[in-house]
């Protein structure tokens, strides 16, 4: 069997990401070296024998990963119907033909949601729902002290019901929110996702700060999709999202939000969810009770990202500056060029035709060279690769490109020259020349018009986005961070 190196490696490596497979495990079972996959996985080496290793990677697969859970997602990875994958031996010679032949689907989930972070812009979409027009209702909500719910119908009444209760009251509590509950029957209700949308958008309106558990327990596709629905309210700033590892009950379904004015907790059986039960009171014994169990939670929840907004920019800064000292290797996909590698007075002269003000200008130049320190101080020992789109002055005159200032979070656009952005260009290339640990690599495709990636390898992925409005997300979740750290960037085509 003839094997497509580099596509046995996409697949491989979409294998590791959907199922979050520990690669120090894998090789102990499968009897490979860590350092040698972990340079498949970088693109540094391809396997001497593909079909050996592709055989390798199916059996150990298909030993380990045996729950319902786990052949659902590779039913969705290699597009077939979970019967198809019950029996074992079936199982390895599907994964051993799709690691070797498989093509990936054409609409890959990460840079499906990349490119919807890149366009989305939160002004519009304030208008389009008419957010600066909701009002605060006044009208008291009644509701007894507390209420039992059965079935579909009134499940959905339940979620409404304690929305309403939490906007209604007078507390600004931080409201804890988690649910492994399917959100399928519920979102075929052609009035409950608006109205659910709706009471979201005045939780937001009134200032309250969301702690948002996800459930990451089920397939890639499906987090992306559902991670997706969140970038509106990702990016006011007013969530912290978690997620809980190694989640592994298919047998009980729960739910449980907390605000200061009301909890709302719920079960069911894995399957029989229109079954289940859920509870909402508004009795202050109850709510300390339930306020607890999920602060419980919280604190066995990790990051699933740190969302930086300008309102928190010192504490990006001393993010970054305190990883500038730690060892490995920054690869980033920039949409513009680094900001580190302008000269100051090219910067300033450029800041000075767009007629910025002198404090606007102190802290432009203040963050490009706190920016050129940490990049100085992560050279010293570890490695830098900045891939960047080189356009020709007829691309350019149709797109400007603008100066990453992200990092002193500007909401207006300073746009280069045609000029200005070549002498950055030769500046940047000098600066690869004089640091043998940075790599300039150069490319023809601009996937992105408002995004800069930026990747600590095995530690975080950084989406930082320029503008409407300037937003960083540092990304930790395993699966979702090995996405992207192996992204390519597709290839747009040029007219």
């Amino acid at each position: 069997m003839s094997a497509d190196t580099q596509q046995l490696l996409k697949n491989f490596d979409a294998l590791v990401s959907t199922l979050n497979i520990s690669i120090n495990k894998l090789c102990r079972h499968i009897n490979y070296d860590v350092s040698t996959v972990f340079r498949f996985r970088n693109g540094t080496r391809r396997p001497a024998e593909p079909e050996k290793f592709a055989a390798a990677v199916a059996g150990y697969v298909t030993r380990e990963f045996v729950s319902a859970q786990d052949l659902a997602i590779l039913a969705n990875l290699l597009d077939c119907s979970e019967n198809e994958l019950a029996d074992s031996s079936a199982r390895f010679e599907k994964l051993t033909e799709w690691l070797l032949n498989g093509k990936n689907p054409e609409n890959d989930p990460i840079s499906d949601f990349l490119l919807k972070l890149d366009e989305f812009d939160l002004n519009d979409y304030i208008k389009a729902i008419h957010f600066d027009e909701l009002k605060m209702p006044s009208v008291p909500f009644q509701l007894p002290t507390s209420k039992t719910y059965f079935g579909l119908n009134e499940m959905m009444e339940s979620e409404l019901d304690f929305l309403k209760a939490t906007v209604l009251s007078k507390s600004m509590e931080p409201v804890i929110m988690y649910s492994d509950m399917p959100m399928k029957e519920m979102a075929k209700d052609p009035d409950f996702p608006k109205k659910w949308m709706y009471g979201m958008a005045m939780m937001l309106k009134k200032g309250l700060h969301l702690n948002q558990i996800h459930h990451l327990n089920r397939s890639f596709e499906d987090m992306m999709l559902g991670l997706e629905s969140w970038i509106p309210m990702y990016m006011t700033g007013q969530i912290s999202p978690y997620y809980l590892k190694n989640v592994r009950d298919n047998v009980f379904l729960h739910f449980l939000k907390v605000s200061g004015a009301a909890a709302l907790s719920g079960e069911a059986i894995a399957g029989y969810h229109s079954d289940g039960k859920y509870y909402l009171t508004k009795s202050k014994k109850e709510i300390e009770y339930y306020q607890k169990r999920a602060q419980e939670l919280l604190s066995n929840a990790y990051p699933l990202m740190n969302i930086y907004r300008s309102d928190n920019k010192n504490k990006l800064n001393a993010f970054l500056l305190a990883d500038s000292k730690e060892t490995g290797k920054r690869r980033s996909i920039l949409s513009t060029l680094p900001i580190y590698t302008m000269e100051e007075a090219l910067l300033k002269s450029v800041l000075e035709r767009h007629g910025l003000s002198g404090k606007e200008m102190q802290t432009a130049l203040e963050t490009a060279a706190a920016s050129r320190q940490r990049a100085e101080t992560i050279l010293e020992t570890g490695y830098i690769e900045d891939e960047v789109s080189v356009i020709t002055k007829e691309e350019f005159a149709a797109r400007p490109l603008t100066v990453d200032l992200s990092g002193a979070f500007f909401e207006k656009d300073i746009q280069y020259t045609y000029e200005e952005y070549l002498a950055h260009l030769e500046s940047t290339e000098n600066f690869a020349a004089n640091h043998p640990n940075y790599t300039l690599k150069k490319t023809s495709s601009q996937a992105f018009r408002n995004l800069q990636i930026f990747i600590h390898e095995g530690k975080w992925a950084m989406v930082s986005k320029g503008r409407a409005p300037v937003i960083h997300f540092v990304i930790h979740h395993p699966k979702l961070r090995n996405a992207i750290e192996n992204f390519i960037p597709p290839v747009v085509e040029k007219n």
